[in-house]
């Protein structure tokens, strides 16, 4: 009879994603070990012993953007027995969406955005991660505004417009889509207006707050 003993391996893999130059993009890092040695990857790392899976993930996430009180949220387990060749490893990914005014990425040639529908050749299963991740972001969308992490604290209804389309890939009516921003919980109409000197000043808008089913969605957020 064939007894098979294998160790196994945990790690956490973040996808981090932002609106940079008015594109989709996802932080990458570069592999400076074997396997994959100079192919570009997600963010990740093994679980410490005195971790648990949150505190893991927001570890990685604080190393590589220097934010640590985010919209973070478990994606899925990943835990094929060819998705690396070296060890059994099994990883839990998670995904963040991160505004750019609040980002801080330490300056590295080994860390760089990259647009995400234009992705360079990615080390094991990570694109098959980012497609996921886009996956269920666009299900957030339909429950809830989850496009307003990636925004500015005020924003006008055509960046909200253009921060949907950017995730869902393709182009929406103004006028429907304004219709039904305009009745968004949460969405504040705010007595200001964009410094605009080219075309006519927008209204600016707020998110006050944001619902999701919790049995769907996990927020990480910093421990005080």
């Amino acid at each position: 009879m064939f007894n098979e003993t294998k160790s196994h391996e945990i790690t956490v893999d973040v996808v981090i994603l932002t609106i940079k130059n008015d594109t989709l993009r996802v932080l990458l890092v570069k592999r400076t070990n074997e396997p994959f040695k100079g192919r570009w990857a997600i963010p990740g790392g093994f679980i410490r012993l005195s971790e648990n899976l949150d505190e893991a993930a927001l570890r990685v996430l604080k190393e590589k953007t220097n934010v640590d009180n985010i919209y973070l949220e478990q994606l899925y387990t990943f835990g094929d027995p060819l998705r690396r060749t070296d060890a059994r490893v099994i990883t839990c990914a998670y995904f963040a969406l991160i505004r750019e005014e609040d980002v801080d990425v330490f300056d590295s040639a080994d860390v760089e955005w990259h647009k995400v529908y234009e992705l360079p050749p990615l080390a094991f299963d990570h694109k098959e991660i980012i497609e996921y991740s886009l996956k269920r972001t666009r299900e957030r969308l339909e429950m809830c505004p989850v496009a307003y992490q990636l925004l500015n604290q005020k924003f006008t209804l055509t960046e909200m417009q253009k921060s949907y389309e950017l995730i869902m890939n393709k182009s929406l009516d103004k006028r429907n889509f304004r219709k039904k921003a305009l009745t968004t919980p949460g969405l504040r109409e705010l007595d200001e207006y964009s410094k605009s000197k080219s075309k006519r000043p927008a209204r600016l808008y707020t998110f006050e707050s944001i619902s999701l089913d919790s049995k769907r969605a996990h927020f990480i957020k910093k421990k005080n």
